[in-house]
């Protein structure tokens, strides 16, 4: 089900200013909190340095100004990237409430980062900092598919095959014939968000998805759920990494997914490619 939203909805599900979560995102580790108190520290000391060495030239007022904005950067730099990366979505002039199901699910690793330590040999060892992340694939009627990587969380063991999910679409196009952008996923059988930086004001979203699914009752028995060869093991099986498997016709290794054989997770990397027909989610022009 694809519900094109006025623009007015659009813009209160998507707002201007950081939300709580998302200052929270861009706040990040106590680490990056503190690269952001040495910038105001610096700037605060450029300051100082620029204004004894110009005192006659540079109004105390624009001095001042500065000061406290460089000084406050730890505290409103959050606000400013989020609100910057918010912008990124709202600049579309259309958008839509997509509603389909949960088509694919499945495990990989990535590297987020390297770091060079030294080892007892005194020799120079690049370490690779790998995090592993859920990648949920979703589906509707029409063919069309999108997939989002998120890090992996405890919570995201409830998702399953055939779940009902639920997204905002950003295109340029009226008709929203060609979708440049998908939002977080909304899974309204658990009640749970699967999402990196959280785009959309959550309460509003699930508001308009009571509001729809109230206008179009039977619109979630309406989508099929896409063909698919995995599924939950039953609850019985006390294998580790047996919670999700997949229906093979042959043990071909999936290239794609070959460094999450050996993670010990709730969720068991698929074996081979599925074949899909569908289109995938369309570039930005």
């Amino acid at each position: 089900m694809l519900v094109p939203l006025t623009r007015k909805t659009f813009e209160s599900l998507i707002p201007p200013i950081a939300t709580g979560g998302q200052y929270a995102y861009f706040l990040g580790k106590p680490r990056d909190a503190l690269r952001r108190v040495l910038i105001s520290v610096v700037g605060i000391f450029a300051i100082v340095l620029i204004r004894s060495l110009f005192l006659d030239v540079i109004p105390d007022g624009i001095l001042l100004f500065v000061g406290l904005s460089v000084g406050l950067y730890w505290i409103w730099g959050p606000i400013w990237w989020a609100s910057l990366r918010n912008w990124e979505y709202r600049r579309y002039g259309y958008a839509g409430f997509w509603q389909g199901r949960v088509t694919d699910i499945f495990l990989t690793e990535e590297l987020i980062g390297t770091e060079e330590n030294v080892n007892n040999r005194g020799e120079l060892v690049v370490v690779e900092n790998r995090e592993r992340c859920l990648n949920v694939e979703v589906g509707d009627e029409t063919g069309f598919t999108a997939q989002l990587r998120v890090p992996l969380k405890r919570y995201h063991r409830a998702i399953d095959l055939g779940d009902v999910a639920e997204m905002l679409v950003l295109s340029n196009r009226g008709d929203l014939g060609r979708i440049a952008q998908t939002s977080d996923i909304y899974i309204p059988d658990h009640n749970l968000w699967v999402s990196d930086y959280p785009y959309l004001q959550q309460d509003a979203f699930i508001d308009v998805s009571r509001r729809l699914s109230t206008q179009y009752p039977d619109a979630a028995d309406s989508v099929e759920p896409q063909p698919t060869r995995r599924k939950r093991t039953p609850k019985g099986d006390t294998s580790k990494s047996a919670a999700l498997t997949r229906r093979q016709s042959n043990d071909e290794p999936d290239p794609r997914r070959r460094s999450t054989q050996d993670l010990d997770s709730d969720y068991q990397p698929a074996a081979s490619p599925r074949k899909r027909r569908s289109r995938r989610l369309a570039n930005d022009d």
